[in-house]
């Protein structure tokens, strides 16, 4: 018997959820659907600048866990980029942070300040 998913810990919905060529009809027949935590994962590593193992503690996951979804998420961008192919944000195990202080919107309390300034939620480089 398997064990059962642990729910991904996700801090930030999409403001947009679906991503594609200008020029083409949307037909989600024929699109790269990644899920919310696929997209949580590309959020805190490639935008946040988290660790693998940064990632996952906020996720509440185990770091191999960030490493196999982080690969499938960057798979699927390529995939919609190279092929033209419409992406769509949707679905997936996971539950919304419903912590305070900014969780909900993007887990500001949790983000990494190494030798880094934030002032309205912006970085100063």
């Amino acid at each position: 018997m398997p064990r059962p998913m642990k729910w991904r810990k996700v801090c930030r919905l999409p403001e947009n959820n679906k991503f594609g060529p200008l020029d083409l009809k949307a037909d989600l027949d024929d699109c790269i659907r990644m899920t919310v935590d696929e997209y949580e994962t590309i959020r805190l590593i490639d935008l946040e600048d988290f660790t693998q193992e940064e990632c996952a503690k906020q996720m509440n996951v185990a770091r191999t866990t960030v490493q196999g979804i982080y690969a499938s998420a960057r798979k699927k961008i390529a995939q919609s980029l190279v092929d033209g192919k419409v992406l769509l944000i949707e679905g997936g195990e996971y539950k919304l942070c419903e912590g305070l202080d900014g969780c909900g919107r993007g887990c500001l309390r949790h983000r990494r300040r190494h030798g880094r300034r934030f002032a309205g939620g912006d970085r100063d480089s």
